[in-house]
């Protein structure tokens, strides 16, 4: 009898044990522009492998058309962090007075986003723009001030930048004639480009104030930091774990490809094509004080942040 006592008060145990631990991890909201992208994919791939868990979080995503959205949300106070925000949409936010600061890196570089066309269309290079439509995700968004880039560096005074959404949306309205010119990122659009349904017109590196600069940041809503740093910094902790096993552990791959049912040889064409490490480095916002004069110039600020409004903006946990 004292043996089957003492199992029931060690099965107890280890139940209120685990109930405890569950009650330990604290949730963390998150807006996610652009669903499947390589990128924006490690909250997801990280909550999937037990990786934010181990840190004693557990992530609730929604996904948004775009980081004009997310960062919307994220002002709001309706989400607590935004993945993968535009630099200069941040920049343009906390200039006014928004309740945004900036965690980490994202997306360095712009390479991953591609410009296209329909087969037969007369528009060769993103050069024959003039006149016709150019799709942008949302307003703030990287996608935004490529194409504000490429406007002002190619003098496409005559194009027409459309707000378009994510990419399935873009696909839709170039194939039937809504918008001339869409835009995508990979995995999407892969198979479209492999039947030669759409050419590549442009990439995100042809717009020369983007190339090898972070177009993308992760934010979190400033009363969120204030009230609850530890949880961003295991955040963070999670976030760059997760980062290092995207690209050392084939776990990884067929995490993603089975997330987006895919097939795990476009998931590793996706990354090793589109995503070299560097490009996702959380740690380091690269070409800061040309980000800061390209704003200016781009119109999402009226003049440049100072070092002191820079400091407060990015708040990146060290390691």
């Amino acid at each position: 009898m004292n043996m089957k006592l003492l199992a029931g008060a060690c099965a107890l145990a280890a139940m209120l044990g685990a109930a405890s631990a569950a009650s330990a991890e604290d949730t963390v909201k998150l807006a996610v522009g652009q669903r499947g992208n390589w990128d924006t994919s490690v909250s997801e791939i990280g909550q999937r492998a037990g990786i934010f868990k181990k840190h004693g979080l557990n992530l609730e995503m929604v996904y948004t058309n775009g980081s004009g959205e997310t960062q919307q949300a994220v002002i709001s106070g309706s989400v607590d962090l935004g993945i993968a925000g535009g630099i200069m949409g941040a920049l343009s936010a906390y200039a006014k007075g928004a309740p945004v600061r900036i965690i980490s890196a994202e997306t360095t570089g712009a390479g991953d986003l591609y410009w296209y066309v329909k087969k037969d269309s007369p528009i060769k290079s993103i050069k024959d723009a003039n006149g016709h439509s150019i799709a942008y995700s949302t307003h703030g968004s990287s996608t935004n001030g490529v194409v504000l880039a490429f406007v002002k560096q190619y003098k496409l005074d005559k194009a027409k930048p459309v707000a378009m959404g994510g990419p399935a949306a873009n696909i839709t309205a170039v194939m039937t004639n809504q918008v001339d010119i869409g835009w995508a990122a990979p995995p999407f659009g892969l198979d479209q480009l492999d039947k030669g349904d759409i050419r590549v017109i442009a990439t995100g590196n042809d717009a020369a104030v983007f190339k090898g600069q972070t177009v993308r940041v992760n934010i979190v809503n400033a009363n969120f930091l204030k009230a609850h740093g530890d949880v961003v910094k295991r955040y963070m902790a999670a976030y760059r774990e997760t980062v290092d096993f995207m690209y050392k552990d084939p776990k990884a791959l067929k995490l993603y490809a089975e997330w987006l049912k895919i097939g795990e040889a476009k998931a590793k064409r996706t990354r090793d094509n589109f995503f070299p490490w560097p490009a996702i480095d959380p740690d380091k916002i690269v070409g800061l004080d040309q980000i800061v004069k390209d704003a200016v110039d781009l119109k999402f600020t009226t003049k440049p942040l100072t070092k002191e409004q820079l400091a407060d903006l990015i708040r990146i946990p060290p390691r």
